[in-house]
């Protein structure tokens, strides 16, 4: 089994900085790409950010310059930190992981974990 547990969410003031942990556990062979997600009430799940196992980043334009996702491999952990954070991204933030995983075969499948609100007031 893998799991997927998301720490860090909380209420901060407008300008204000969160850093998000994601930490996967689990039979886990490897991980490729790791993500950000989020999803405000009433709107649908968006892309935050995502890293690819090489370390490559990419960001939904609404948060380029102001969030960084990061990845410890030795951890299987990815982080988001945000800083200068607006109410308009209140909204519960979820990870997602492409993991290898097994003891004896090997499966490849998309991973969530339960999410963690973000809540700025303004």
């Amino acid at each position: 089994q893998v799991q997927l547990v998301e720490s860090g969410g909380g209420l901060v003031q407008a300008g204000g900085s969160l850093r998000l942990s994601c930490a996967a556990s689990g039979s886990i062979f490897s991980i490729n790409a790791m993500g950000w997600y989020r999803q405000a009430p009433g709107k649908q799940r968006e892309l935050v950010a995502t890293i690819t196992s090489g370390g490559s980043t990419n960001y939904a334009d609404s948060v380029k310059g102001r969030f960084t996702i990061s990845r410890d491999s030795a951890k299987n952990t990815v982080y988001l930190r945000m800083n200068s954070l607006k109410p308009e991204d209140t909204a519960v933030y979820y990870c997602s992981a492409d993991i290898i995983s097994g003891n004896y075969y090997y499966t490849e499948k998309d991973y969530w974990g339960l999410g963690t609100q973000v809540t700025v007031s303004s």
